[in-house]
């Protein structure tokens, strides 16, 4: 009988000098190496210690390593032993203010056409109509495009992460006026799509009322899906490529000279970007649900999670088929709680197509089960349930001295601030791991702590105390980056970003 095998441990130096000598593939070592990470940040004698804190009058954006503040004008790195500045912009003015932006990593398997593409870029939208790619190392700007005289744009986002983006223009609304002068508007925003690496565009999408109908007031792309929201409640998907393929009158390229601007170039002042995908008539509907607070798409196959928008249905969530909009058997899942905040549902972060539901003192993350091409619907199981410790609760019925029952008039709710609470949940992708913000309801002062959960099994491994009070009534964000943790809260009109990094503790 072969004698068991020993399972192997590695140190850096192992996993460097087996690469050297080809043993090991970039994937393997990169796994190993994230393994290592792990095991180095979750041992007791290792802590997050606060190294760092910042106001600002302003919001604070953090991602992938970066705090930005005062609207992108001041940039810091967190990849040292506490945050750097990067670069500061000088003061601008309200026209140059930047609205939003985008962190753009270049891939790492392409070959593109100037070396400032394969750095990482912020992809910046300003209050007057300017795209600018700016580098996320020095603040320097690197590219420039004038979009358009006519429409104000403001909204920043991916539709495909880190491949393409879209731009969302303000909705161009009626005037008393101008409909008691019959003067009616078909246009009610436009959509400018861009593909990166390198920059280009796609095209500026109209939504008018002859494709879409009345009553649109929002619209979303992800993931080659658009999605139109009406003031019914009725959201509409529809297929991004067809739209493309069937109504695109001409290609752009930024540039060069368009018929559509008459021979001028497109992306400069003062002509912008031309309406290129013009929709005259009802595209192909994919999908359609009457949702309180829109659809959300993941799963494999695709499914959707929305919630009815009846009052009834107020903290109940569906989880359909987008096939066919069957319903999943125990698709429909309510955490029953009482709380001033409504529990969160989502597709899992990491495209497992798994579904987290947080609720106040209750986490589920399920699991859709599911076969291709198979005529029974999908199903969704629980994998595995976190729950918050509680041994305070008050009894609704109370029993008096001489044996009268007394009956509360309120009832506790599930998120007071004297019971432990889950607030917040973050994804590490890289170390596996769910970070879990909870406040924990002891003294005056309101105080929290972050949970460390194995993704898969949602073992807890370890809890790290935040020294910062934390005050219920202001919204809070938190982001787990490796060896960071990153705390962001908003006091009335001020904001606060507060720093951790990991630390060896010495005795």
């Amino acid at each position: 009988m072969a004698p068991p095998r020993r399972k192997m441990t590695f140190n850096t130096a192992d996993l460097l000098n087996q690469r050297s000598r080809g043993i090991l593939d970039t994937g393997t070592l990169h796994r190993f190496g994230l393994k290592i990470l792990r095991n180095i940040t979750l041992p007791e004698n290792r802590s997050f210690i606060k190294v760092w804190s910042k106001t600002s009058k302003t919001a604070i954006m953090y991602e992938s390593g970066r705090i930005y503040c005062d609207n992108y004008q001041n940039c810091y790195s967190c990849v040292h032993d506490q945050p750097q500045n990067l670069y500061k912009f000088p003061k601008k003015s309200k026209q140059q203010k930047i609205e939003d932006a985008l962190l753009c990593q270049s891939p790492l398997d392409k070959t593109l056409s100037s070396p400032s593409e394969h750095k990482p870029c912020l992809l910046a939208l300003t209050a007057d109509n300017w795209l600018c790619r700016i580098s996320a190392e020095t603040g320097k700007e690197l590219q420039r495009i004038y979009l358009s005289p006519k429409y104000k744009y403001r909204y920043l986002a991916w539709n495909v992460s880190q491949e393409t983006f879209y731009i969302k223009s303000v909705q161009n609304k009626e005037t008393p006026m101008s409909r008691q002068a019959g003067m009616s508007q078909n246009a009610v925003m436009h959509v400018a799509i861009f593909r990166v690496f390198p920059l280009q565009i796609v095209g500026i999408l109209e939504i008018n009322k002859k494709g879409f109908g009345r009553g649109v007031t929002d619209v979303v792309l992800s993931q080659g899906v658009l999605a139109v929201s009406h003031s019914n409640k009725s959201v509409k998907l529809y297929s991004l490529e067809h739209i493309v393929q069937r109504c695109l009158t001409e290609e752009l390229t930024l540039g060069q000279q368009s018929p559509l601007l008459g021979h001028r170039t497109v992306g400069d002042v003062p002509f912008g970007i031309p309406v290129n995908i013009q929709i005259t008539e009802p595209p192909p509907l994919l999908f359609e649900a009457f949702s309180h607070n829109g659809i959300q798409i993941g799963g494999f196959p695709w499914h959707c999670i929305y919630t009815p928008p009846h009052k009834k249905h107020r903290g109940t969530h569906y989880i359909c088929s987008l096939k066919d909009s069957t319903l999943a058997k125990n698709g429909i899942q309510n955490m029953n709680c009482c709380s001033l905040e409504s529990d969160v549902i989502f597709f899992h972060p990491a495209g497992s197509g798994r579904v987290i539901h947080i609720g106040p003192n209750t986490i589920n993350v399920l699991k859709i089960i599911s076969e291709l091409n198979s005529p029974l619907p999908s199903e969704v199981l629980e994998d595995y349930s976190l729950t918050t410790h509680r041994s305070n609760l008050r009894p609704r019925v109370t029993v008096t001295s001489s044996g009268r029952a007394v009956r509360s008039r309120f009832q506790q709710l599930d998120d007071d601030p004297t019971q432990e609470t889950f607030r917040l949940l973050e994804y590490e992708d890289e170390l596996d791991l769910l970070a879990i913000a909870v406040t924990n309801g002891e003294g005056e002062e309101g105080r929290a702590h972050v949970q460390l959960h194995d993704n898969q099994t949602g073992r807890l491994q370890r809890k790290i105390d935040l020294d910062e009070p934390w005050d219920e009534t202001y919204p809070h964000e938190l982001f787990f980056d490796r060896d960071t943790i990153v705390h962001i809260e908003q006091k009335g009109s001020q904001f606060c970003c507060h720093v951790y990094k990991l630390r060896t503790i010495t005795k």
